[in-house]
């Protein structure tokens, strides 16, 4: 499917690239008919995404992962072309090469997001991609499930477990995961259910030589051997396996969210404010009318929240509570555990206010904290001051960065999650933050706001 969709996508380049260079008279493009441009270009295309590891199994669904081979493929089509150029002098024309060259990439890269859409509706849909064995002890085995469950759309589905003594059956969040053996079993195992992957969960219950001795046994049984590591919740690219004597050690980058990187987000963040409060004037002139005119009171909202460093700053949001509702006492009503406050029917939230809220069209006057430089537009939700007083030492780290207006906890529930699972999503933003991850979030969080699941 995906060796199609880029053989189709090379084609569209290369028509787009002859058209643009050459216009009305594509037979004038020198040395190389245009012809063979076109028809050669996908088969190249293919070929160099192939050498990049771009229809590696393991690299679907990952995002950046993927999308890196698709721009090295880019960088290799160009080399090939090149050499092709100098070996046989075909004389390939450079503006063609110029044009054609970024349109696949960068076509490729949104092809491949598209089916990634695609494909993870498919998977949520009760088709993973992967059936997997875990093997270890009851703990780690608990522990790896868990994680892989926190992200369904990465396609794994565990069919059973080796463990290393213990239960019949491995119970994980209400639901329960046969052990179908020990770990000396684990291929065997595998076979017998049709997985294609086994994970080894830590290496106390599967010592190295008999780790090494299970790889030695996978040889040619097209089943993927996984090892997780007691390293959690930290990106890839910070992590780096440098053999020594042949003992693989993970180097772990320090997070590098400072200096010139701070300064980045700080440029990209202010001017994208700038530009979204322009384009969104008539839906906030429209926004402000309605609160105005539907309840009594002020338009806006002001809070005093935290922000980097623990600084206080004033936060603007449209008014979505009738007058007076600070005064009230709800704390018997609260929903969520830790220091959050969180009620999912709360009575001094007006009906437009409501709509406000599930759309989250109250956040947009925070435009303006992004713009003063006080908030970001992707960082950790911006805490209460009284919040921060309940704050334990982990969940203080969330004050390393600016709060955003929107970040992980918007894009993976909102407030239907847990407190504990917030505070995970917000270090691992602040742990392993790029231009990139911020693009990510910001673009499922058109998805989650149009949705209005998990917003009140």
């Amino acid at each position: 499917m995906l060796g199609a969709l880029d053989v189709g996508i090379a084609a569209i380049a290369a028509l787009a690239g002859v058209v643009l260079r050459f216009g009305e008279h594509p037979a004038d493009s020198g040395g190389v008919p245009s012809v063979v441009l076109v028809s050669c270009l996908p088969a190249v295309w293919s070929l160099t995404v192939l050498l990049a590891g771009g229809y590696d199994r393991r690299c679907l669904l990952t995002g950046p992962d993927e999308f890196r081979r698709i721009v090295n493929s880019g960088v290799w089509l160009l080399a090939a072309i090149a050499f092709l150029d100098f070996a046989g002098r075909l004389e390939v024309s450079r503006g063609f090469v110029a044009i054609t060259v970024p349109l696949v990439t960068a076509f490729t890269v949104i092809g491949r997001g598209c089916a990634r859409t695609v494909l993870q509706r498919h998977v949520m849909g009760g088709h993973p991609l992967h059936r997997v064995v875990v093997v270890g002890s009851p703990a780690e085995v608990r522990d790896l499930i868990r994680h892989m469950r926190r992200s369904p759309q990465a396609g794994y589905e565990v069919v059973g477990a080796c463990l290393d003594g213990g239960p019949s059956i491995v119970e994980v969040d209400g639901g329960a995961i046969p052990v179908l053996g020990g770990p000396v079993d684990a291929l065997e195992v595998a076979n017998a259910v049709d997985a294609d992957t086994l994970a080894v969960a830590g290496t106390s219950a599967v010592g190295s030589r008999h780790l090494r001795e299970l790889s030695w046994q996978m040889e040619g049984s097209g089943i993927q051997l996984m090892v997780a590591p007691a390293l959690t919740d930290v990106a890839g690219p910070r992590i780096v396996a440098r053999p020594v004597a042949g003992l693989p050690l993970l180097h772990v980058e320090e997070p590098a969210f400072t200096g010139a990187r701070r300064l980045l987000k700080a440029i990209i963040d202010r001017l994208a404010a700038v530009v979204l409060a322009i384009l969104l004037a008539p839906v906030l002139a429209i926004l402000a009318l309605a609160v105005r005119l539907t309840s009594p009171g002020p338009v806006f909202f002001r809070q005093v929240r935290v922000g980097l460093n623990g600084r206080r700053f004033a936060m603007w949001k449209f008014r979505t509570m009738c007058a007076g509702a600070d005064a009230m006492d709800l704390d018997d009503l609260n929903e969520q555990d830790g220091p959050l406050f969180k009620v999912r029917q709360d009575p001094r939230v007006t009906p437009l206010g409501r709509w406000l809220r599930k759309y989250s069209l109250d956040e947009l006057p925070q435009l303006w904290n992004v713009i003063d430089g006080s908030m970001s537009l992707v960082g950790p939700r911006p805490p209460l001051p009284g919040e921060v007083d309940r704050y334990e030492t982990d969940a203080r780290r969330r004050l390393l960065v600016k709060p955003g207006l929107t970040g992980l906890w918007q894009v993976s529930g909102r407030s239907d999650l847990s407190w504990e699972e917030a505070v995970r999503l917000d270090l691992y933003y602040i742990e392993n933050w790029s231009v990139g991850m911020d693009v990510m979030v910001l673009w499922k969080t058109l998805s989650a706001v149009l949705s209005g699941q998990g917003a009140y």
